[in-house]
């Protein structure tokens, strides 16, 4: 609140000194938290939730204007200060939304070193206690802090306390539980003896304490803004929005990808001939490394990389079968792996064998961002669920990519792949691309 109170003033002074006014820096702060709060910008559940909390934001920049135009039809009468207002609004919206991004990071960086988290108690099966536990432990920093976990089958107990979580009790003891650890939300998983009376019993006793309670969703992987409540006669169904895979969804998409890779290509020329030329003289081949790999809808083309390795690479591979860090899937990826040379190592830890791609992208073949570029042997082996991947372009970069890349097990890449293409969005892109070059800093997984 006090973050935009700071970009109101600052709005007001900047609108002051276009256009002289005073009215407008005593109007413009206690109507923009007015609307703000009118636009639950400040409810707790939104905050640090990113995309909706700007959504808010942005909702109540709009409905600044009309505000101040049903001021001045009923009020005031001051055109000076109906046009005043009006002008506010956007650069009130330009410093509101990048105080707000950085009060998100640090409440997110505030969350992953264990501070400011809520206390919450998971009630359900155990099966489904270790699937949400893994979930939350694999993302980044999150409001929610596991203190106990209350079982619907507690005889599977052993499973919750190898992931060093305390079992406190079974479902009847869950009022009891939250009374003691003084638990802020407690989170109800699907479970088969969980019907309708139960869980309003469990919000009852949840709304008794002054704590929230949540039911966590059978899918998984699905973005919040594919879900929306609607009620039929009453009971509130939660509609899941169908992937945005269409081609004229994406247009834009393809445009900025293709826009971006050619500006890519010009500013970095210079360095990748440079990079050419090390490759040609550090080993005998090509400096270019070409193979067939699958695009959307099955489609083959030749993706282009620097070469890392020997070029007899793919006759030794047999060789290093036995030494797959990737043996609980279809990838093959070899720690310290002898066929890559000396410059090959360095290209690969710093992802720069990856920039002749840009060619695949301004053909056509790939995005900027997508999942991993698979193998046409790989894909012989997709089963139908796994084939989705194969609806969208493989990306330059992707959701493997900052997650951990070559260390990431086989299934923990594809759910990233799948749940890329069911949930894309532009934020989604952009988010992607900007946690690229930390990921590509750290080095994690390239090898």
């Amino acid at each position: 609140m006090v973050a935009d109170s700071l970009a109101a003033v600052a709005a007001a002074f900047a609108v002051h000194a276009a256009y002289g006014r005073w009215a407008v820096a005593l109007v413009l702060p206690p109507t923009w938290i007015a609307v703000m709060l009118a636009h639950r910008s400040y409810d707790r559940s939104a905050l640090g939730l990113g995309s909706e909390e700007y959504r808010r934001v942005l909702r109540g920049a709009v409905a600044l204007p009309a505000l101040a135009a049903g001021a001045y039809w009923f009020f005031t009468h001051d055109l000076g200060l109906l046009h005043d207002m009006t002008m506010a609004a956007v650069p009130a919206t330009a410093i509101a939304l990048p105080v707000r991004y950085a009060l998100r990071r640090r409440l997110h960086r505030r969350w992953a070193r264990g501070r400011d988290r809520s206390a919450t108690l998971l009630v359900g099966p155990s099966r489904g206690v270790v699937d949400l536990v893994a979930v939350l432990r694999r993302g980044g920093g999150h409001e929610l802090h596991v203190a106990g976990v209350c079982l619907s089958d507690p005889g599977n107990a052993a499973e919750i306390r190898k992931l060093g979580l305390p079992v406190l009790g079974g479902v009847d003891t869950m009022n009891d539980v939250v009374r003691a650890l003084g638990v802020s939300t407690v989170v109800a998983l699907p479970a088969p003896e969980f019907d309708a009376s139960v869980l309003r019993r469990m919000s009852w006793t949840a709304a008794a304490q002054g704590v929230d309670f949540l039911f966590a969703p059978v899918l998984s992987d699905v973005s919040a803004s594919r879900l929306t409540v609607r009620p039929a006669n009453g009971v509130p169904l939660v509609r899941i929005e169908a992937p945005n895979l269409s081609r004229i969804s994406r247009l834009p998409k393809e445009l900025l990808d293709r826009s971006l890779a050619a500006a890519f290509l010009v500013l970095l020329a210079l360095p990748m001939l440079l990079v050419a030329l090390v490759v040609r003289m550090d080993s005998s081949g090509p400096a270019l490394f070409r193979q067939q790999r699958v695009g959307r809808y099955g489609d083959h083309f030749t993706m282009l990389k620097f070469r890392t390795m020997r070029q007899d690479s793919e006759v030794l591979r047999a060789e290093l079968a036995h030494l797959n860090q990737n043996s609980d899937g279809l990838l093959f990826k070899v720690k310290q792996d002898p066929r890559i040379t000396r410059v090959g190592s360095m290209l690969r830890r710093s992802s720069l064998d990856e920039l002749p791609q840009l060619i695949n992208v301004i053909s056509g073949h790939m995005s900027l961002v997508g999942p991993r570029p698979p193998l046409p042997e790989e894909v012989e082996e997709y089963t139908a669920e796994v084939n989705r991947r194969l609806l969208v372009k493989p990306g330059l970069t992707g959701l493997w990519q900052v997650s951990g890349r070559s260390d990431l097990p086989w299934e923990e890449a594809v759910r990233l792949d799948l749940g890329y293409v069911d949930n894309w969005s532009t934020s989604l892109d952009v988010s992607i691309l900007l946690r690229t070059a930390s990921a590509v800093v750290r080095g994690t997984g390239a090898y």
